[in-house]
This record gives structure tokens, sequence and C-alpha cells, in this order.
């Protein structure tokens, strides 16, 4: 096999295939080396080809809307797979049911759900990602999951077979999901149930307001950086241990809220990642307890 792969060795592929493609633009971090090859897949068929063609050994990784991820400064081996238009279908069934393809904004399915009156969904608002990154991670905020309103969802698997699975086969936990890492999340069914416009809307602009308030929502950030330890809430640990606007190079814990990290301009995939260690360490020195991240830090360093 050789050493490494270009476009050409995959000739029957009708969407893009580019090599050595930056990834910085593509996160909200805006850091990170290129990939070797994205792919930006025609449909779900092309997207199967791949799959199915693919050499066993060729890592595939899935990147959303990059608002929770870190791609480390020498960037990612083997093919990234960014979801394009054709994976941004939404469509109404019976009974408040919601069909919602994985490269739909979040926020998106929310306002698509309150204009069609089925409420259930305003708490997708305050989420900056995209449904597959929602259904890999179990995304949430204000008390409401993704899991809380998934019924099934369709995922291509390692071999480009299609797969409908049930909510209770992936095994969801909190900002987790068992699903196999070879799965790519391609689809998802959710359950609402009716309400009206204003209301939902009036929850919607909550949120929004919240947001804006506890948040560096116009920053270059990437979400929560890590997952609140059970019964303690991640922000208070790092407050405590002395971590509100620590620095490394340009990289900023937030002073609005600490537990998000901030690209000040130039800070490097390092830098964040030196700097999230380093607030690790401090929590677990002043209170015993180890953050673990939920910020997803691929690639190469």
């Amino acid at each position: 096999m050789p050493d490494s792969y270009t476009a050409r060795d995959f000739p029957e592929l009708r969407g893009k295939l580019i090599e050595n493609k930056e990834l910085a633009p593509f996160t909200w971090l805006r850091v990170g080396g290129p990939a070797d090859l994205l792919f930006l897949p025609e449909d779900e068929a092309d997207l199967a080809m791949l799959l199915a063609q693919k050499p066993k050994e060729l890592p595939v990784f899935v990147l959303g809307a990059g608002s929770n991820i870190l791609v480390r400064d020498g960037g990612m081996s083997g093919i990234v797979v960014r979801l394009t238009a054709a994976f941004a279908k939404m469509s109404i069934e019976a009974d408040n049911l919601i069909r919602v393809g994985a490269a739909t904004p979040d926020r998106v399915l929310a306002k698509f759900a309150a204009k069609s009156g089925i409420d259930g969904f305003a708490f997708f608002s305050g989420i900056p990602g995209t449904i597959g990154g929602a259904l890999r991670m179990n995304a949430g905020c204000y008390g409401s999951e993704t899991a809380d309103r998934l019924i099934e969802a369709t995922v291509l698997d390692e071999v480009g077979r299609r797969r409908i699975i049930s909510v209770d086969e992936l095994s969801y936990s909190y900002r987790n999901c068992n699903a196999p890492k070879s799965w790519i999340f391609i689809e998802a069914l959710f359950q609402g149930q009716a309400g009206s416009l204003e209301q939902i809307q009036q929850q919607m602009l909550k949120i929004e307001e919240q947001r804006q308030q506890t948040q560096p929502i116009r920053e270059k950030t990437g979400g929560s950086t890590f997952k609140n330890p059970k019964g303690h809430k991640s922000w208070q640990l790092i407050d405590e241990a002395g971590g509100r606007g620590l620095t490394v190079g340009d990289a900023k814990m937030s002073s609005q809220h600490c537990n998000f990290m901030i690209n000040q301009g130039n800070a490097s995939a390092a830098d964040l990642e030196e700097l999230g260690e380093s607030i690790r360490k401090s929590v677990a020195k002043n209170s015993g307890i180890e953050l673990e991240w939920e910020i997803k830090r691929i690639g190469r360093k």
C-alpha cells in the first residue's frame, strides 16, 4: 500500500477531493494545520462509495461546523469529510416528527421547528454546531440534550452500508455517544410536540439573551472547554483555581465565562492545548477533580 494517497487514487468520486487543505478556516477557534485530503461529497451515494473503496487503514474524520474542535498544528492524516448541502435537508412527518440531515446547523433546526409549530427544539438554538455533531456528542444546553428528542439516526458504517439505529442502541450519556467512531451520521428523526410559534420564539429569545450575557459568543472560541464533572460546574472549579483570564500566548480563558477558551488573534493550537492542560492541572491541584475535555482535540502535534 502507498504511504500517502492523492485525489487520483479515487477517480470515481463525484464530489470535491482537495489535497493538503488548511482546516483552520473551518473551525471556530481558527487554528490547525492541513488535511491530507478534504472530501466534499456530492451526496450520500458518493460518500458511501468513498467508504466502500478506501483502504481499511486510511482514517476518515467528519468535520461539522468545527465549533467544538481543536485541530492541532500538524494537521490531519487521511481524509477529512465535510458534509455538503445534500446532507442538510429537513422535512415534517406525521405526529410532529422532524427528519433532518446531519449537516443542518442546530439553530436552523430550532427555527424550522418553531415556524412549523413544533415544540421541544428551542434548546438547539443555543448550540453552535450541526446535527451530526449533536448526534455524535449528545449536545445539549439549558437542561435539554439531543437524546431527549431523538427517535433514530441514520448512519453509514465503515464500509458505506446504510444503517438505521434507534436511540436506545446508541447508549447516550452526558456529552457522549457509544456508537462506533467509524460510523458517519447522515440523518436523524426527532420527536416534538405541538406548540405555538410565539411561545417557542420566546424560549429561543430567552436562550439567546442568556448566551449573550454569559458566554463570549462573538469571540473565536470552541464552546465549553471541559465537561461538567458530576455534582460540579467546570467554570466554578476553574475560577476557584485562578484560571479566569489565564493566558498562554494569544490563547486565553475567557474572563466572561472561564470554561471558554478564546483565540485572541494569533494563538496556535499548541497554545490553546497547553492552556487547557494547565487549567486541568490547576483544578486537580486545587480541588482534586480531574476535568475532562469537551472540546475534541484531533490531528498531529
